[in-house]
């Protein structure tokens, strides 16, 4: 199952698990489509792989998910240029 992270990892906007514009990589580094148009070559910062639109969680699946502690709110992992 996707870790659906609450927040932008570069700017700590709140990401919500039905929103249609947030992009993630396979390691699952969670962007918001404002910081992916700055991304050079609209990679990930972090892992330089690929980023794809993630997928959005059905809202009758959302009620019944585990609550999962989003990894951003902690931490930045954005490599500095």
């Amino acid at each position: 199952m996707l870790d659906y992270r609450r927040s932008c990892e570069c700017c700590g906007r709140e990401l919500a698990a039905g929103d249609h514009r947030v992009y993630i990589c396979s390691f699952e580094c969670t962007w918001c489509a404002s910081c992916v148009a700055t991304f050079p070559g609209g990679g990930c910062p972090n892992c330089g792989g690929s980023l794809q639109l993630r997928p959005a969680r059905a809202f009758s699946r959302r009620m019944h998910a585990p609550t999962v502690q989003p990894h951003s709110d902690t931490r930045r992992l954005v490599r500095s240029a």
